[in-house]
């Protein structure tokens, strides 16, 4: 994870490119399209990209893409399971789950937090399509 961010990439992408990873895959369109979650919707500071980015992660594995794909019946019961469990694990802990809140203006807090952040949701996502049988 820390070699994907000095390579410039941020949560929302780093979280698509270990699941592509993990398939041996590569897709630089849609890790430039996950861009548009950086640091909170397009560097606003609001909603978490590790959070967004993991919903993004459930729907990568378990939603639609195709006309004639159907996507699996749990997908958005593990994306409201998965904003459940950040709100209760990071926003309490932090007073929100958007970046301001979550790094406290302290941009050490990036390196701190962040990492942290990403993996457990990373964890949290892929125990969630294992146990529904996705992946």
């Amino acid at each position: 994870m820390l070699e994907l961010s000095k390579q410039g990439f941020f949560c929302s992408q780093i979280l698509l490119l270990l699941a592509l990873e993990g398939e041996g895959k590569e897709n630089p369109d849609l890790v430039r399209a996950m861009g548009g979650l950086n640091v909170g919707l397009g560097y606003s500071g609001n909603i978490c990209g590790a959070l967004t980015g993991g919903c993004c992660l459930i729907a990568y594995f378990a939603g639609q893409g195709v006309p004639e794909e159907i996507p699996d019946q749990h997908c958005n019961e593990l994306i409201r399971e998965l904003v459940t469990w950040f709100e209760q694990e990071y926003g309490t802990q932090f007073g929100g789950c958007d970046c301001a809140h979550i790094l406290e203006d302290n941009p050490v807090n990036k390196l701190l937090r962040c990492p942290q952040i990403v993996e457990a949701v990373y964890a949290h996502v892929m125990e969630g399509l294992m146990r529904m049988g996705i992946i």
